[in-house]
């Protein structure tokens, strides 16, 4: 695995694609970086980490998405891959909030966002960005928020964590090339309150009761709604309240 070590960027997903449209990486090429000032969320949003205490890398994915129909199947990958190294270091409650976010108890530790380049000759390249709250214990002003160290009284070797990750995802790749279905089966097993009544607010600012069935195969939440319905959600369709 051919690793990139920094010590501040704007943002380790832009160096990584920039990098990769300019060579040809390796694939699984990671970048880490100790402060990262432009970190992205989904949907735009801010990631905020505080210097030299958690994890921020990128990883080079290609030769995996070959269809923009099938882009979601590597947030699969990616979040499994993350839960499994988590309850290896006896992390406890882990869960996937849709779509991407990981969560020990209630509390967010973990955000995924994935990027897909269309090239020219119509492969998919992808970078995977993940920030994962590691040693970092102040979260006053992020009171839905936790990390590894918080939740298990330790400090961790965060150093260590990407070659765990990027080992257990170049696993998951193999399982899915041979049982993607049984794959699937895990990440619906390992949705954040799936099948539990609760409130969500649509794009109308509208709140409403619906229980998480599941994911569709393009990455949407599907709902089943007070009259018995199952409706599907884009991330940019639907917040869920909790």
């Amino acid at each position: 695995m051919k690793l990139i070590k920094l010590d501040a960027i704007d943002s380790t997903n832009d160096f990584l694609k920039s990098l990769s449209s300019q060579d040809e990486l390796e694939n699984f090429t990671v970048v880490t970086a100790e402060n990262q000032t432009k970190g992205k969320g989904q949907m735009g949003a801010k990631w905020q980490s505080e210097v030299g205490k958690n994890l921020i890398m990128s990883v080079l994915v290609r030769d995996f998405v070959f269809h923009n129909e099938h882009v979601f199947n590597l947030s699969v990958i990616v979040s499994l891959s993350v839960i499994e190294v988590l309850k290896s270091l006896n992390i406890p409650d882990l869960s996937i909030k849709w779509p991407n976010d990981i969560m020990s108890y209630n509390k967010k530790i973990g955000g995924i966002l994935i990027e897909n380049t269309l090239k020219s000759d119509g492969r998919i390249v992808s970078v995977v960005g993940l920030g994962l709250n590691v040693n970092q214990t102040n979260f006053e002003e992020l009171p839905n928020a936790s990390s590894l160290a918080v939740i298990s009284g330790s400090r961790f070797e965060k150093e260590l964590l990407p070659h765990l990750i990027v080992a257990k995802m170049k696993e998951k790749i193999r399982i899915w090339e041979a049982d993607a279905k049984y794959l699937w089966s895990v990440y619906f097993n390992s949705l954040f309150r799936k099948g539990v009544p609760m409130p969500f607010r649509n794009l109308e600012n509208q709140n409403f009761m619906g229980i998480i069935q599941g994911v569709s195969p393009v990455g949407k939440i599907q709902i089943l709604l007070e009259d018995d319905s199952v409706s599907e959600f884009d991330i940019k369709e639907i917040q869920m309240l909790y």
